[in-house]
């Protein structure tokens, strides 16, 4: 599986990158909405960090969405609307950056192979 990381931060960038390899999964960091686009023939999933300063985080959920890919988002945990907003983009998922950061592997392989995550239920 590949998943594309778009984080303008360098050291968040390395971090998810970090825990989507330790969840078995292979990484590629993205810095803009136009080399996400370049990179998503190749890709089976996206992560977007919402806190960017460089792209438009909601935007970039809606175009690797409307390419059929999956997408995870990252962003503050008390940022309500924000969340509600990557959801109606596409977004399954919006973790608070503690969640990935105390607990990334475990909660990268449930989003990443679905059946596990129904298994925990």
């Amino acid at each position: 599986m590949r998943v594309l990381v778009l984080a303008d931060d360098l050291i968040w960038s390395t971090r998810l990158v970090a825990q989507v390899q330790s969840a078995g999964a292979d990484s590629v960091t993205v810095r803009s909405v136009a080399a996400l686009d370049a990179a998503l023939p190749g890709a089976d999933a996206v992560i977007v960090d919402l806190t960017a300063r460089a792209y438009d985080g909601i935007e970039a959920i809606r175009r690797a969405s409307a390419a059929g890919r999956r997408v995870l988002a990252v962003g503050q945990h008390d940022d309500a609307e924000l969340r509600r907003r990557a959801l109606e983009a596409g977004a399954e998922r919006v973790h608070p950056y503690r969640k990935l950061f105390d607990r990334g592997p475990e909660a990268l392989v449930a989003w990443l192979n679905p059946e596990v995550e129904a298994r925990a239920r």
